[in-house]
């Protein structure tokens, strides 16, 4: 896939507020400094188009991006910032889940995880919850430019055996780099595709 255009469209803060549309959306989730950012100015080759922050938790609405007219990208709040206060940490999952759960364009939800950590247990909390709410989602590894091979390795079979005790498949993964590129055209061709299934 050839992005043509890149356009942000609007920013919501809560599930109802968002674009009233008909076509397919993909949203992006990931704990807080995950390199979630990164990777969609990456995937749309727009340096600047999701604002980068090094302070984690900046991302506080659901942005919403239009891709080449034809379909929607989503960034949606990270989870897991300890520095928020309880009740907005609370309020952010609150409006998030609104979102996974009752937004009908959502086409597939991309969880990302950071490759240079073993699984970490609020990722493995927020999979299940997707599983248990059969909301179709991908796995994506970030920053896999910032560790060896060998740990980046080791790091993915951990979440592989975690998942596969309690799934019998898993779901589609991802392993990719905002600096290098690495993965940027296996998941736009999966977008792709998905888009085209739909037709």
């Amino acid at each position: 896939m050839i992005i043509k255009s890149a356009e942000f469209l609007v920013s919501s803060r809560l599930v109802e507020q968002c674009p009233a549309s008909q076509i397919p959306e993909y949203a992006f989730i990931g704990r807080s400094n995950v390199g979630k950012s990164s990777l969609i100015n990456s995937l749309t080759g727009r340096k600047n188009l999701a604002h980068t922050s090094s302070t984690p938790g900046k991302t506080q609405l659901i942005n919403h991006f239009l891709i080449n007219n034809q379909w929607h990208l989503v960034d949606l709040p990270g989870y897991g910032y300890a520095r928020s206060s309880k009740a907005k940490r609370a309020q952010f999952a609150g409006s998030i889940m609104q979102y996974i759960l009752h937004r009908e364009e959502l086409t597939l939800l991309f969880v990302l995880l950071d490759s240079r950590l073993e699984p970490q247990q609020i990722d493995l909390d927020f999979i299940t919850r997707l599983g248990e709410c059969a909301i179709p989602f991908a796995l994506v590894f970030t920053k896999s430019d910032k560790t060896k091979q060998r740990e980046l390795d080791k790091n993915i079979t951990q979440y592989k055996t975690t998942l596969l005790a309690e799934w019998e498949t898993l779901p589609r993964i991802f392993i990719t780099s905002a600096t290098t590129g690495m993965g940027r055209e296996e998941l736009l061709v999966y977008i792709e595709e998905i888009n085209r299934s739909l037709h």
